[in-house]
C-alpha cells in the first residue's frame, strides 16, 4: 500500500493519514452511497478485502457454510466454480481446490491489529477507558454540532470547538474535568497533541498506532468530525471543528479519568507495551482461507453476471420504425426504474423511454420559498455556479404544535403533555392501524412548490457569490449535453417526459439515501422542471439548430417526479402545453399510471406484511400506506438488489427481465465515435453506481462494523447521524432493514461501443480506470460488430462466452408474486 513508505513519525502525517481512513459518511440531510472501503481502493479489490479484515476487523465475505449452501440451492453453478478455479489455479490444481472448498473445514480469525494497544488499559490497567471517556465526548460533541434537537444551543460561540471547550471551562462553576494537570493543560497556550500523547503513550513511534486505535473505538463521530472540517458547508448551521481538536480534547479526557482512577501510579502505555506504526501498514499474504472465500465470490458473482450475458445475447436485432415514438421520457438510471420503464414500455409498445443521471445535466443550488439555505442539486463532486430561487404565493405552512420549540419550556410543556400528549398517543395508535399523512412525512413532492415560478433564466443577478439562473448560451450547452449523452438528437415525439425521482416515508432517517443520488440526495423535481423549460425556450432551440439538433416546434418537453415509495407522478407545468399536447398528455398520464399499478404489483412480492390476494388497484393503496406507516421500518428496500449498470442502446436489451436489479444509461454508440459522451458517463457512473452497489455490498458483509445495524434502537443525534440509544457511536453504512434481502456481488458494468475506443475512455480518467483496474466493478464490453463480449482482466480485453441457457415467457405478471427472492434473468417475448 502506499501508506507503507513514510519514515518519519510526524503527528501531522499521522492524522491525514487517519482522516484517510475514517468513514466518510456526510450528515443525513446529505446522505450520498460511496465506496465503504475508499481507503483502500488503491488495491486489487480481494487483497484490499484482505487489508481492511487484518488492519481494522472488516469482513468482506460471507460465511464458508454459506457459499456451500448457494451452491446447493443452484446460485453458485458447478460450471461457474470450475471456471473460476483454473482460472485462479490452473486445470492441474483445480481439483485438489475444489475438494478442499467443498470439504475442508477452516477457523476465520479475526484479530484486527487496530485495538490491540489501547486493549492494554482494560486488559492490564483492569480499567475501561472507553466506558468512561466515550458517553461524555458524544454528548459534548453532540451539543456542540446541534442542527437543531437541542432545547438550547451551545453556550459558547467561539472560533472552534476546543476553543469553545476552554471558553465553557472558565465562565462555568463547576469543572469539566477532576484532575488539576489537565486543567492545567486545557489553557495551555499552543497546547500540542505530541504532549498530550507523550502522557499517554510515550513512545513516539506508538502514537499512531494509539491514535488508530482510539479514533476506530468511535469511528463514526471520528469520521463525521473529520468530513464536517473539509466540507463545513455540510451543515446549515456551521460548526467550525476539526478531528486534531477533537482528539486532543478525548485525550485530556483520557488523562483525566487515568488521574482519577490511579493519580500518579500509572505510566505511558507504550513504553510498557511498545509498538511499531509501521506495522499496522505491512501488506498481509494471502492464507488458504483468503483464497477460498475469493473464489467462492468469484464464482457467486459470475454466475449471475454469466446469466445475464446468456440474456443479451439471445435479444434478437430490432427492426428500425422510421417513425418517432408516440412519446419519449427520460428517468433517473436508477436501478428502481428499470422497473417502471419496462412497465410503461408494455403498457406503450410504441413509447420509447431513456436512462440519463437524474439532475440531467443541469447543475445548481436550490432555494425554495421561505428557505433560509440552500442545498445542492447535482452529483456530490460537483461545485455548481449557479442559484435557482423559488417564488411562491402560497403561505407559509403553519407549524405543527408538537415540533413548536415554545411547548419545550416548563409551563406550556406540562400544558401540552396534559392535553397534546394524550392526543399525540391516540394519533400514533391510529397511525400504527390506518396509516396517513402527517407533519412526521417526509415527502419527495413537498421540495418543490408546483405552481411556484423558478428563476431559470439569467436576469444580471448574483447571490452568495452564484449566479442566479443560466445564460441562454448555458442552458443550450446543458441540454446539448444533455441530448447527446443518451444519443436522443431527432425522431423527437410531440411530447418528451423529464421524470426525476424521490421517495416519502415516515420511519426512516436516511431519507436522502431513497431519493436521488444524482441529485445530491435530493428529489430530481427541481432538476426536471429547470431541464424542460431550458429545452422548450426558443432561444436555445436556435442555438441548437446550429450545432445540429433539430427539434420541432412541436415538441415540448415536460418535467415530472416519480415517488419511487408510493409508486406515484406529479408533472410540473403541464398549463403551458398545446391544446394538441395537452390532450395526448391526458392520454399519456392514463398510460403511466397503469405502470406504475403493474410496478407497485412487482414490488409487492418483497413485503411480507402485505397480503398479496387484492386487486392491483388495492394492492397499489396498499403499496402507497407503506410511506405513512410509523410501524414500516422497510417503506421500499431502495438499491437493495442492484448488481448492473448497462450502457447501452434499449434495443440491445429489449425485452429482457432484470428484476429491478439494473442501472440503465442509455447511450448510442454510433452517435459517439470518439468516446466523447462514454467518457462523461463513466466518470459518473463507476464511482455512482459502484459507490451504491458497494456500500450495500459492504453493509451487507459486515453489517455491525460496515453497516448501521438494525435500525430500531437508532436515535438521532443532532440531526446529523444516528446512534443506538442516547450515549453511542454514530452508526455508518446502512440499516440491516436496507440490505437484508441484498445478494452482495459486485457492480458489473456493460458498455456497448467498439474495445478500443472504450479502452482509450477508460485509462483517460486514472480515477474511473481506478475502479475498473483493480476490480471494485467488473467491466464487460459488448462488440457491436461482432456481438462478442470482451471481458476485462490484467488492463486487456478477453473473449468471454456465457454458458447460461435464459428462458423465454410469454408475459411477465405471472411470475410478479411468483416468489419473494431475485428472479433469473428473463426474456418477454411479447414486451
Amino acid at each position: 500500500m502506499k501508506h507503507h513508505h513514510k519514515q518519519g513519525y510526524g503527528l501531522e502525517e499521522i492524522v491525514h493519514e487517519l482522516k484517510h481512513f475514517l468513514p466518510a459518511q456526510a450528515p443525513l440531510k446529505d446522505f450520498v452511497h460511496h465506496n465503504t472501503l475508499h481507503a483502500f481502493q488503491n488495491l486489487p479489490f480481494h487483497q484490499a478485502i484482505k487489508q481492511a479484515k487484518t488492519q481494522l476487523g472488516y469482513k468482506g465475505y460471507l460465511p464458508l457454510e454459506t457459499y456451500r449452501e448457494l451452491y446447493h440451492e443452484g446460485k453458485i453453478k458447478g460450471q461457474i466454480l470450475k471456471n473460476v478455479l483454473e482460472d485462479q489455479f490452473g486445470p492441474q490444481l483445480a481439483n485438489d481446490w475444489a475438494i478442499k472448498m467443498f470439504d475442508q473445514t477452516l477457523e476465520i480469525e479475526t484479530n484486527p491489529k487496530v485495538g490491540t494497544l489501547r486493549a492494554h488499559w482494560k486488559s492490564d490497567y483492569h480499567f475501561n477507558l472507553d466506558k468512561v471517556t466515550h458517553p461524555f465526548l458524544f454528548r459534548v460533541l453532540s451539543a456542540y454540532l446541534d442542527q437543531g434537537i437541542s432545547i438550547w444551543s451551545f453556550p459558547v460561540e467561539a472560533s472552534g470547538f476546543l476553543e469553545a471547550i476552554k471558553a465553557i471551562e472558565k465562565e462555568s462553576i463547576a469543572s469539566l474535568f477532576k484532575s488539576e494537570r489537565v486543567k492545567t493543560l486545557l489553557h495551555k497556550e499552543n497546547l500540542k497533541l505530541e504532549e498530550l500523547l507523550e502522557i499517554l503513550v510515550g513512545n513516539e513511534k506508538a502514537y499512531g498506532w494509539y491514535l488508530f486505535d482510539q479514533q476506530f473505538a468511535h469511528p463514526g463521530w471520528s469520521g463525521m468530525v473529520s468530513v464536517l472540517e473539509t466540507q463545513p458547508e455540510s451543515l446549515l448551521d456551521r460548526k467550525k471543528i476539526n478531528l486534531e481538536d477533537m482528539i486532543k480534547f478525548e485525550c485530556l479526557l483520557e488523562i483525566d479519568a487515568l488521574d482519577k482512577k490511579f493519580g500518579e501510579n500509572w505510566s505511558p502505555i507504550g513504553v510498557r507495551f511498545p509498538k511499531d506504526t509501521r506495522e499496522l501498514f505491512e501488506t498481509v499474504p494471502f492464507e488458504e482461507i483468503d483464497l477460498m472465500l475469493h473464489c467462492w465470490q468469484e464464482a457467486y458473482e459470475w454466475s449471475y453476471y454469466d446469466e445475464v450475458l446468456a440474456g443479451i445475447k439471445s435479444v434478437q436485432p430490432e427492426i428500425k420504425s422510421p417513425d418517432s415514438p408516440s412519446f419519449q421520457a427520460m428517468f433517473c438510471i436508477d436501478d428502481r426504474e428499470c422497473s417502471t420503464r419496462r412497465h410503461l414500455e408494455y403498457v406503450d409498445p410504441e413509447c420509447a423511454t431513456y436512462g440519463t443521471p437524474g439532475f440531467f445535466s443541469v447543475e445548481f443550488y436550490f432555494q425554495p420559498e421561505f428557505g433560509k439555505f440552500y442545498t445542492k442539486s447535482c452529483p456530490a463532486p460537483v461545485t455548481p455556479k449557479y442559484l435557482i430561487k423559488e417564488t411562491a404565493n402560497h403561505k407559509k405552512l403553519a407549524k405543527d404544535a408538537h415540533f413548536n420549540q415554545n411547548s419545550h419550556s416548563l409551563l406550556r410543556g406540562w400544558v401540552n403533555a396534559q392535553t397534546l400528549g394524550f392526543w399525540s398517543a391516540l394519533r400514533l395508535v391510529g397511525n400504527i392501524l390506518k396509516p396517513s399523512s402527517s407533519a412526521l412525512e417526509v415527502s419527495s413532492f413537498k421540495h418543490m412548490d408546483p405552481k411556484g415560478t423558478l428563476s431559470i433564466e439569467f436576469q444580471g443577478e448574483f447571490f452568495d457569490g452564484l449566479q442566479v439562473g443560466f445564460k441562454i448560451e448555458e442552458m443550450a450547452d446543458r441540454i446539448e449535453g444533455l441530448l447527446r449523452s443518451i444519443g436522443l438528437l431527432d425522431r423527437f415525439s410531440p411530447l418528451v417526459y423529464l421524470i426525476g425521482h424521490g421517495a416519502s416515508s415516515i420511519n426512516n432517517t436516511h431519507y436522502a439515501g431513497y431519493d436521488c443520488g444524482a441529485c445530491c440526495g435530493r428529489p430530481g423535481s427541481v432538476n426536471a422542471r429547470v431541464a424542460a423549460a431550458m429545452a422548450n425556450h426558443p432561444q436555445v432551440r436556435e442555438l441548437l439548430v446550429a450545432r445540429g439538433i433539430v427539434i420541432p416546434e412541436s415538441t415540448q418537453f415536460l418535467g415530472g417526479l416519480h415517488d419511487t415509495t408510493k409508486d406515484e407522478i406529479e408533472y410540473y407545468d403541464e398549463d403551458q402545453l398545446s391544446p394538441e399536447n395537452l390532450k395526448q398528455h391526458q392520454l399519456n398520464k392514463l398510460k403511466f399510471s397503469k405502470a406504475l399499478d403493474i410496478n407497485a404489483l412487482e414490488r409487492s412480492r418483497r413485503f411480507d406484511t402485505l397480503r398479496k390476494n387484492k386487486s392491483i388497484n388495492r394492492l397499489h393503496e396498499a403499496v402507497k400506506k407503506r410511506a405513512f406507516s410509523l410501524f414500516e421500518p422497510r417503506p421500499e428496500y431502495n438499491h437493495a438488489t442492484n448488481a448492473l449498470c448497462i450502457v447501452s442502446r434499449k434495443s440491445t436489451i429489449k425485452g429482457l427481465f432484470f428484476d429491478r436489479r439494473a442501472f440503465l444509461n442509455s447511450y448510442d454508440y454510433r452517435k459517439d465515435p470518439e468516446g466523447k459522451a462514454l467518457t462523461k458517463i463513466l466518470g459518473a457512473a463507476a464511482p455512482v453506481c459502484g459507490g451504491i452497489n458497494l456500500e450495500y455490498y459492504f453493509s451487507r458483509m459486515d453489517p455491525d462494523k460496515l453497516g448501521a445495524g438494525t435500525k430500531l434502537p437508532h436515535n438521532v443525534m443532532g440531526l446529523i447521524g444516528v446512534a443506538n440509544g442516547a450515549d453511542g457511536d454514530l452508526r455508518t453504512g446502512l440499516p440491516y432493514q436496507m440490505v437484508e434481502i441484498h445478494d452482495p456481488i459486485r457492480l458489473m458494468l456493460i458498455v456497448e461501443q467498439y474495445p478500443d475506443v472504450v479502452m482509450d475512455v477508460i485509462r483517460s480518467n486514472p480515477a474511473t480506470y481506478e475502479w475498473i483496474k483493480n476490480y471494485w466493478v467488473h467491466f464487460v464490453v459488448i462488440d457491436p460488430h461482432t456481438k462478442t463480449f470482451l471481458r476485462f482482466k490484467d488492463e486487456a480485453f478477453v473473449q468471454y462466452k456465457p454458458e447460461s441457457t435464459i428462458d423465454h415467457i410469454e408475459h411477465l405478471q405471472d411470475k410478479l408474486l411468483s416468489s419473494k427472492e431475485n428472479l433469473p434473468v428473463y426474456l418477454i417475448d411479447s414486451l
